[in-house]
């Protein structure tokens, strides 16, 4: 216990460092203003057991050092590293099933045949992870078009986790990440590496990795037929996710397509969205 501390002043009284509920405050504070995520005062124990890992490997005997180098200039890094390790990066391909099955039979053919004739095909996956799901879009596509990477279709796949990214872009997973996807699909897309899989790279033309934080400015200027945003939301207080479906809204063709996580709901009182399926909206043609 660092000297001076009161004992009732601890958010973890055993911990291997001084953590305070004034550090978890300060850093509670300042990942709500970077990345909308909400942690309660019940996430204590969480939060001390996965930054007590960043304190380690930078060198700091404290958290009251650590809550002062990510809110001065030099704490810009471990500021993107703090974020990064207050997410949970759960994911598989074809995780949510039924979401790729309703592309597949409802959506991707009409979208396919546009693109066939010269049109363009724009799908986003934000908070992409380490991207299994835009990956699983990707294949679900080639399922249906084999030639797809010929055409003007392209998933973009983003997220805040610069090494979530980096590992999508390499596009190797352990054999069991693909146990969900169709047989033959991962006969034809995919290729042993040792004992990994990995993406092809007919896939690895079809998607495109960029980092983006949701609350900050989105780049993108064209419109997209199809967004993911699963199990994002649920990090976030309902300001925040309402104003996050309005601006998909915004940014979604009129028709397209929005699906999201099965424990999320859109609860604005007044959307443009029409629940078509579970967990998936449709954006509607009329304002």
């Amino acid at each position: 216990m660092a000297t001076g501390t009161n004992p009732r002043d601890l958010a973890v009284p055993d911990g291997e460092f001084p953590f305070t509920w004034s550090d978890f405050r300060q850093i509670a504070a300042l990942v709500h203003s970077e990345a909308g995520i909400v942690l309660a005062e019940t996430k204590a124990n969480l939060v001390y057991s996965r930054l007590a890992k960043r304190l380690r490997a930078i060198g700091l005997r404290t958290f009251r050092e650590y809550c002062a180098l990510i809110q001065g200039v030099e704490g810009t890094d471990e500021r993107q590293a703090m974020i990064a390790a207050m997410t949970t990066n759960v994911t598989r391909f074809y995780r949510e099933a039924h979401h790729f099955e309703y592309l597949k039979t409802h959506v991707l053919p009409e979208l396919l045949e546009g693109a066939r004739k010269g049109g363009k095909v724009r799908i986003w996956s934000a908070g992409c992870s380490s991207g299994e799901e835009p990956y699983s879009i990707a294949l679900t596509i080639l399922g249906i078009e084999p030639d797809a990477a010929d055409y003007d279709i392209r998933i973009l796949a983003t997220d805040i986790d610069p090494e979530m990214l980096r590992r999508g872009r390499t596009g190797v997973y352990p054999a069991k990440q693909v146990g969900d996807v169709p047989a033959e699909l991962r006969r034809r897309w995919l290729k042993a590496s040792g004992s990994d899989i990995e993406v092809g790279p007919e896939l690895e033309e079809l998607v495109r990795f960029r980092e983006l934080n949701l609350l900050r400015e989105w780049p993108m200027r064209g419109r997209f037929d199809i967004i993911f945003c699963r199990n994002v939301m649920i990090y976030f207080d309902d300001d925040t996710q309402n104003a996050t479906w309005d601006r998909f809204a915004e940014i979604l063709q009129r028709g397209g397509l929005l699906c999201i996580g099965h424990s999320e709901r859109i609860t604005l009182t007044s959307h443009p969205f029409d629940l078509v399926g579970q967990t998936i909206y449709r954006r509607r043609s009329a304002p």
